[in-house]
């Protein structure tokens, strides 16, 4: 019995065989440049933000679970998603180049700082890990939820409900 393409790499991607890369390239690059196109206009940065895809393509490679989505929809999420993250990049940077005259970095007093914030992170560890691990990737990471999902590979509704049993928890830290 022969393999189908998509078959034949998803087997060599699982036991970390270069040539994946190599068969993915060939049969997905068109489809997936032209995902990336669908969120970013420019030519060089689609080509950059295809490059990178296949970076984690690689890097996750192991993670793919063929029970769980079709090889090219996983293939899709992640070219969307890094799409999605460069244009966020590339609007924060520009955001922070306009902003550099405005700044009110050395107008804050610590009158101005609420000082029973300042130490979330200690506060944070008292909460169960599961709780601490999803809080610390939404908010000191900067993960979306979708991403904190994929990355700890945890379901984004238990992703969800972490979040707000977490808040909850430090919620009565700070107001008891």
């Amino acid at each position: 019995m022969s393999l189908s393409i998509e078959e034949e790499i998803v087997v060599l991607l699982k036991s970390g065989d270069k040539k994946a890369i190599g068969l993915l390239y060939e049969n997905y690059s068109d489809a997936l440049l032209g995902v990336i196109k669908k969120v970013i206009n420019d030519d060089d940065t689609a080509q950059d933000v295809l490059q990178e895809g296949f970076v984690k393509v690689w890097k996750k490679s192991k993670s793919y679970d063929s029970e769980k989505a079709k090889l090219f929809t996983w293939l899709y999420r992640i070219f969307y998603n890094s799409a999605i993250d460069k244009v966020r990049s590339l609007n924060n940077k520009t955001k922070k180049e306009i902003q550099i005259e405005d700044s009110n970095v050395y107008k804050l007093t610590t009158n101005s700082l609420n000082q029973d914030t300042l130490d979330i992170k200690k506060h944070l560890s008292s909460l169960d890990l599961k709780y601490q691990i999803v809080i610390n990737a939404l908010f000191f990471e900067g993960m979306t939820q979708q991403e904190a999902s994929d990355e700890l590979n945890i379901p984004l509704g238990t992703i969800k409900s972490r979040l707000k049993i977490g808040l909850r928890e430090l919620k009565k830290i700070y107001n008891p």
